[in-house]
């Protein structure tokens, strides 16, 4: 068994360059919104997974391909569930559920946001 901890204030360039959000399935809207990553859990096609993800400035939207727990460790997001209309802002030490299915609508607010997520296909 292995505990691994979920640091605050991790920044972009300790993550690896993942392409844009785009190549993940998003739409971008505003922005080239670069992706980072770095698992610490599994693969991304796995049935559970857990990882850093961080992207630079602009806004985009997904529909989540899973089920998600995420902390905020750097940066600040707005986030808008579009099935319902909620608009919330997070910044590091905030953190959020979302159902898989559910269209969200992501604006980076500052420079560069990185969240830490367990996924659950």
């Amino acid at each position: 068994m292995t505990l691994t901890a979920a640091r605050q204030g991790i920044q972009l360039s300790e993550l690896d360059a993942w392409g844009s959000v785009a190549d993940l399935g998003s739409e971008i809207l505003e922005g080239e919104v670069k992706a980072f990553g770095k698992m610490t859990y599994g693969a991304p096609d796995d049935p559970v997974s857990s990882a850093y993800f961080g992207t630079t400035r602009g806004k985009f939207r997904m529909v989540y391909p899973f089920a998600e727990q995420a902390v905020v460790v750097t940066g600040e997001i707005q986030l808008t569930d579009e099935s319902t209309g909620q608009v919330t802002r997070y910044k590091a030490g905030d953190a959020w559920f979302v159902s898989k299915g559910t269209p969200v609508l992501w604006e980076v607010l500052s420079e560069s946001f990185v969240k830490h997520y367990l996924a659950v296909a």
